[in-house]
């Protein structure tokens, strides 16, 4: 009596083609192919990010120093275009500082920043939508409670205390002042 198995697995092994060595090499090609292009791109993020850096230095520090120190907020370019400095503002909560920040929101008046963010899957049922914020626990859906200032929010609640001369805690919200250079080209 013959193994069925055995003979399967046996067809299996001789209808499987043996690459040939040129096949082969082609397909070791292409994966040094993937391999060389992987290393590029990587090496490509790494770049733009040091020249993103380079470009912030200038952006937001040497182009409105030196500016400044001409006395200039703003001059067109021989080519046509416009090089101006303006303020601006740039505020992040780390989520290490999340707790501590919203409680001095709380705590001086400013709670109306914070909001809270709920999310549920909740599939193809209309009647379930219209309910959720009622049924919720009830209906047994799990959700996810996210509180938060939006970003936007708090950039421009930061400015307007720091504008009417309203001591905040600047280094708590990750605020950040500074000029910032901008360029038209022609």
């Amino acid at each position: 009596m013959t193994d069925i198995f055995a003979e399967m697995e046996a067809d299996a092994i001789e209808a499987q083609a043996i690459p040939k060595d040129q096949n082969l090499a082609g397909v070791a090609q292409l994966a040094q192919n993937q391999m060389d292009l992987e290393d590029a791109i990587a090496a490509n993020e790494a770049q733009t990010k040091t020249l993103k850096k380079e470009l912030r230095e200038i952006v937001e520090k040497t182009l409105p120093d030196a500016m400044d120190e001409l006395g200039l907020s703003g001059f067109a370019l021989a080519g046509g275009g416009k090089v101006t400095v303006a303020p601006f503002n740039s505020v992040s909560i780390t989520e290490a500082r999340k707790e501590e920040a919203h409680t001095w929101l709380e705590n001086n008046g400013h709670e109306d920043l914070i909001k809270h963010e709920i999310t549920a899957k909740l599939g193809r049922n209309p009647e379930m939508t219209k309910l959720v914020a009622e049924f919720l626990v009830g209906q047994g859906v799990s959700f996810n409670d996210k509180e938060g200032v939006h970003n936007g929010t708090l950039k421009v609640w930061v400015r307007e205390q720091v504008e009417a001369g309203t001591p905040i805690p600047l280094e708590l919200f990750g605020a950040y002042f500074g000029q910032k250079s901008t360029i038209k080209r022609g």
